[in-house]
């Protein structure tokens, strides 16, 4: 059984996670933007769309923090830098798929090492036989 926690524990565990969570993106931001003319957001983009297969708006919209509307302007900059292309869906033309362009492959490639950096600084170390360590 659990041991009941204080609501001071849980409020001030949650304060700390907000903060700790600003800290690293805004440090994201400053080191993409700086090292690469990327937004956290628009990595967040290229880094799901890194795996070489187009996906549609509503994939992408359901993995990041986006909303739909704030998906739609992150991608319209990064096609407007030519990092990706926008198409019909083959399957339901309704619908839109993005992709990466190979300038998006480079550009994440080159931005990924910044990113890990950042994390790396920004988020607590976990001991070595962490699951979530290994996985990193």
């Amino acid at each position: 059984m659990t041991q009941p926690v204080s609501v001071d524990s849980l409020e001030g565990e949650w304060r700390e996670l907000l903060s700790r969570h600003a800290r690293c993106v805004c440090a994201l931001d400053r080191e993409l933007e700086a090292n690469h003319g990327l937004g956290m957001s628009e990595y967040e983009v290229l880094d799901r769309l890194a795996s070489g297969a187009a996906k549609r708006v509503q994939e992408l919209a359901a993995t990041t923090h986006l909303s739909q509307s704030a998906l739609s302007r992150t991608v319209a900059r990064l096609e407007r830098d030519g990092l990706v292309v926008r198409a019909m869906c083959p399957e339901d033309r309704r619908g839109v798929s993005v992709c990466l362009t190979p300038a998006g492959v480079e550009r994440y490639e080159a931005a990924r090492p910044t990113h890990r950096r950042v994390l790396q600084d920004n988020l607590p170390h976990r001991p070595e036989g962490d699951a979530l360590a290994s996985s990193a």
